[in-house]
Order: structure tokens, then C-alpha cells, then sequence
């Protein structure tokens, strides 16, 4: 029998890693594009005309299918009823075609009178619903692929390196998020806004090609196992299973952690490089390299964490241990009084400790309080219970943001407007296409207000001091005067640049003068990052206390010897 057992696939140590990587792949283009947009937070306002509510709306937007529509569930049914391939395949697709409803979105021009009325939501620009609508499509592919690719990992991993795996797993997912933190604002800055969308495009179509060939070997291991007694105890699912599922206590403990935990971290990645900007004056360019700095750490120590809940436990104390680094974290960040950057990084680097060993204990610790045969749909019920949490604390953090600063979106508008109305009537005389002047814009309103935010020092006035027409009219005409005297008689791209310098120190200095406040105060925000820790705290402790009277093994190897 012991012979027999040798002829698995899975027993191959070269079969069961390159499956690994080749399923983990179809999930690195969805975390590069999960933060694409969140990088580019500060374009997306002075360029697109968003502010923090919109791109609250937008970022939850990722929940809206998994949750109201219960998409999250019906992919566990689907996953536990079609299996691994199947499910999988349709996932990477639906996540292709979510990721180019929204490049489209976003690179379409609307008029500025293109809004909807949407329900409890109040009125929206059709740029970003639309773009809401493809982050949603795109969530619904992306929390799929995440079940299948966990049910995928313990099928060809179960009594090995599972927890090893699982983290190998999020670790190349996570290099898609250090990626986007890393290169979407250059990219946009450098191209154009919707460049690291475009990016997203072809990873996400390279996601699907990669899935495809680990369901060749995944072909292989059903094949190599038709004669092999594998305890695979994968009996068919049946819908009163659900049941037995959700009647677990454990389960709800391991769930809410779960919600609350990522709650307190991936809404955090969504806004961090605007923090950064924001509170530590740090460049547009190197902004995002301190958030990456996060995923980058999570992508050696989550493996780490997760050899050592393989061969020692103690999957319950790491929990609670991440959890409480979580609470440190967010505290120091919230403090108003500490604005340097190196304090910064440094806190997230630590919160990159804490982030590794949560998960790298949590999902492995799932098949030891839910049976195989129900994982696909118990991982389904903890995503969507997770979803609940990306839902609805982004739109709440958005709507935060935009009330205790309500005068920096309007004010980026008065901005952009007046540089618009500026360059639009130097430009077009002189035969610039409409989309040579929009890039101008661009250019010069997204270096006139990142410099103002990383430099200035004024004390702003309030929103009901700014006279919004007269300030316009002052950007306006100051901007109009320094490039009246630019010769376009010569090199036309020289002359562009010679407008766009002109345009960002001109409305450099009347912002300075009139002392606008393009800067977002994260102090509320960051307190409710800082609840959402000390909850998760409380039920890591619970969970322990659980798997002491159940006996669920969380404090016990994975692997058997």
C-alpha cells in the first residue's frame, strides 16, 4: 500500500511546488490590480475630478456582488459541485473582464453633467460607477480564484507543507500588491492615468494562461491517483452541510478575526500611499515604495511563519500575537505629532510582521475545524464574511475623510479648472490637440498640488473663507500671464514643457498666496484602523480559548510524522 501511495503526483515534491506557483500566479494580476487605483488616489482627484467619498465608493465597490448578491457563496457551491478546474478557469476570466470594463471607464471622457442617482448612495459621477461596476466584476472573479486556489493548495498539500504552502501562496499573490504600490503612480505620472490598468489588462490575461496549465497537471494528479489509495475523505457536498458549517463556534471566531483583521489592513494599503503623502510629505514618486515595503516583508516571513506552524503549532498564539502588533501599529500612525517618514516605514515593516503571521496561521487552520469536504463552501462563507468588512469600512473611512476635510476636493477642482481654462486658450491657438492639452493638465495640476502638499507650510484657510471664483480667476489670470511671453515658434515639445513649468509654479504660488488646504488630515481614519486591531485582538483570544475546549489541534503540527 505504502508503494502504491508513492505513485500520487502530490507525493512528488517538484509536482506539488510547480502546481503551487502556477495556480498562486493566476492570483498575482488580481492583487497587482486590487491597488492600482489606490496608488494613484491623488491623480484620480486632481486629474478626474474624484474625492475621497468617490474613491471610498470605488474601492468598496469590490464587495458589492460577493456580498448583496451572495456571489462569494454561490462560487463555494460552485467550487465544491465543478471542482477546481472548472471553477477556477471561469474566475480568472470573469476577473480579465472586470479589470477592461474598468480601464475603459476610466479612460472614457465623460461631461461633467454624466451622474447617476444611486439608492442610499446619493448622486455619482458615471465615471465612477462605471469603473465601481468593473472593480465589482473583477471582485467577484478575484474572491472565486481565492477559495479555489486555497481548496487547490490543501488537495495537493494535505499532510505535507500545508501551511508552508499557503503561505509560498500569498506570498507570490503579494508581490502583485507590493508591485502596484511600487509602480502605478510612476507609470500614470510617466504615461497616463489609466497605465497601470493597462498593466493590470495583460498580467490579468497572462493569470488566465497560467491557470490553464496548472489544470493540465491537476489532470495529471486524478490520473495518477485512479488506481491509489489516497485518503482523500472528499465525499460529495450536500447544501444541509452549511449547517453544520455555520453551527460551528469555532468557525464564527476564525470568521470575525478574519473580517476584522484584513479590515484593519487592506482598506489601510487602499489609503496608505495617500497617507504618506499627506501626513510624512513624502514624494509622489517614492511614496508607494513605503506601503510596498509591507507586502515585500509578508513575501519571505509568511512562509517562514508558516514552516514553523507546520513543525511546532501554536497556530492559536500566532494570531494573537500578529493581532497585537496590529494594535501598535495603528496607534503610533495615528498619533498627530509624529509626521516623520523613517517612523513611518519603520511601522510598516513591523505591521508587515504582524500581517504575515495572522494568515500564515489562519487559513491553514481552517481544515482543522471544518472537514475537506466543506472547505470549498467554508472558505466561501469567511470571504464573503471578510467582504462584508471591505464593503463597508472603506465606504466608511471614504466618507470620514471627505467630512473632516471637506474643503481639499473642491479646492483641487478650483485648481485643475483654472489651469484648464488657462492652457486650453494658450494651447488650442496654437494648434495642440485635445489631447496634448489634457496631458498638459494633467502634468501641471498633479505637480502643482502633490508640491503644495509636500512642501508648503502655511496655515490653509477654511472652506467657508475660499471665495471659489475670485481664487479661480486669480489662478487663472497669474497662469495666463507667465505663459504669454513662451515662443511657440520653435520645437513644439519644448514649448509644451516650457507651458507646463509656467503653469505648475504659477499656481504653485497663488495657492501658496491664498493659502488653499489640498492636505488630508488621516487622524479619524487612522483611530478607526486602530479599533478594528484591538477587536481582532479579542477574538484571536476567543478562538484560543475555543480550540482548548474542542480540541480543534490549532496549537498542534501540520505536518504528520
Amino acid at each position: 500500500m505504502t508503494e502504491k501511495i508513492k505513485q500520487s503526483l502530490r507525493d512528488s515534491t517538484k509536482a506539488r511546488w510547480t502546481a503551487l506557483i502556477l495556480a498562486s500566479f493566476s492570483i498575482f494580476g488580481a492583487y497587482y490590480f486590487n491597488y492600482a487605483l489606490s496608488s494613484i488616489k491623488p491623480m484620480l482627484e486632481s486629474i478626474l475630478g474624484w474625492n475621497s467619498e468617490d474613491f471610498g465608493t470605488y474601492t468598496s465597490a469590490y464587495a458589492w456582488f460577493n456580498v448583496f448578491l451572495f456571489m462569494l457563496i454561490f462560487s463555494g457551491f460552485i467550487l465544491d459541485k465543478l471542482g477546481i478546474r472548472k471553477t477556477g478557469l471561469g474566475a480568472t476570466i470573469v476577473m480579465f473582464i472586470g479589470t477592461a470594463l474598468n480601464y475603459w471607464a476610466v479612460k472614457h471622457q465623460f461631461s461633467d453633467n454624466a451622474v447617476v442617482h444611486i439608492p442610499l448612495l446619493g448622486e455619482m459621477p458615471m465615471q465612477v460607477l462605471l469603473s465601481s461596476l468593473g472593480f465589482a466584476i473583477f471582485g467577484v472573479g478575484t474572491e472565486a480564484i481565492g477559495i479555489t486556489i486555497s481548496k487547490a493548495v490543501v488537495r495537493w498539500f494535505k499532510g505535507k507543507e500545508m501551511a508552508l504552502a499557503m503561505g509560498m501562496q500569498m506570498s507570490i499573490a503579494r508581490l502583485g500588491t507590493a508591485l502596484a504600490l511600487v509602480i502605478s503612480l510612476p507609470l500614470a505620472k510617466n504615461f497616463t492615468v489609466t497605465a497601470p490598468i493597462l498593466f493590470a489588462l495583460i498580467v490579468m490575461l497572462l493569470g488566465v494562461v497560467s491557470f490553464i496549465l496548472f489544470s493540465l497537471l491537476d489532470i495529471k494528479l486524478d490520473k495518477s491517483e485512479e488506481d491509489v489509495m489516497v485518503d482523500n475523505s472528499d465525499d460529495e457536498f450536500k447544501i444541509k452541510d452549511i449547517v453544520l458549517i455555520i453551527s460551528n463556534l469555532g468557525f464564527w471566531y476564525i470568521a470575525i478575526l478574519c473580517v476584522l483583521f484584513y479590515s484593519a489592513v487592506f482598506p489601510f494599503l487602499f489609503y496608505a500611499t495617500d497617507l504618506m503623502i499627506n501626513k510624512y510629505g513624502v514624494s509622489p514618486y517614492l511614496a508607494g515604495a513605503i506601503p510596498s515595503l509591507l507586502p515585500f516583508g509578508t513575501i519571505v516571513l509568511t512562509p517562514v511563519f508558516g514552516g514553523i506552524y507546520d513543525k511546532y503549532g501554536k497556530g492559536a498564539t500566532i494570531m494573537i500575537v500578529g493581532s497585537a502588533i496590529l494594535i501598535f501599529v495603528h496607534g503610533i500612525l495615528a498619533l498627530p505629532f509624529i509626521t516623520l517618514w523613517w517612523v513611518a516605514a519603520m511601522m510598516v515593516v513591523i505591521l508587515g510582521v504582524g500581517f504575515s503571521l495572522v494568515p500564515s496561521a489562519m487559513w491553514p487552520s481552517v481544515p482543522k475545524i471544518i472537514p475537506e469536504k466543506q472547505l470549498g463552501t467554508a472558505y466561501a462563507v469567511i470571504f464573503w464574511i471578510q467582504n462584508i468588512g471591505l464593503l463597508f469600512i472603506p465606504l466608511i473611512l471614504g466618507f470620514v475623510l471627505n467630512s473632516t476635510n471637506p474643503e481639499v476636493s473642491p479646492n483641487k477642482k478650483i485648481v485643475k479648472s483654472a489651469i484648464e481654462q488657462a492652457f486650453t486658450e494658450k494651447l488650442a491657438a496654437h494648434s495642440f490637440t485635445k489631447k496634448e492639452i489634457g496631458k498638459a493638465v494633467e502634468k501641471a495640476t498633479g505637480t502643482a498640488v502633490d508640491s503644495i502638499v509636500q512642501y508648503a507650510v502655511y496655515e490653509p484657510i477654511s472652506l467657508s473663507e475660499v471665495k471659489k471664483g475670485s481664487i479661480e480667476n486669480d489662478i487663472y489670470a497669474s497662469i495666463s500671464q507667465s505663459i504669454n511671453d513662451i515662443d511657440f515658434s520653435g520645437d513644439k515639445k519644448a514649448a509644451l514643457k516650457s507651458v507646463i513649468q509656467a503653469g505648475e509654479q504659477s499656481a504653485f504660488n497663488m495657492i501658496e498666496k491664498e493659502k488653499l488646504n489640498l492636505r488630508y488630515d488621516y487622524f479619524y481614519d487612522m483611530l478607526i484602523f486602530l479599533g478594528l486591531s484591538a477587536l481582532s485582538l479579542v477574538f484571536a483570544f476567543l478562538l484560543k480559548i475555543e480550540d482548548k475546549k474542542k480540541g480543534y489541534g490549532l496549537e498542534m503540527p501540520n505536518i504528520k510524522k
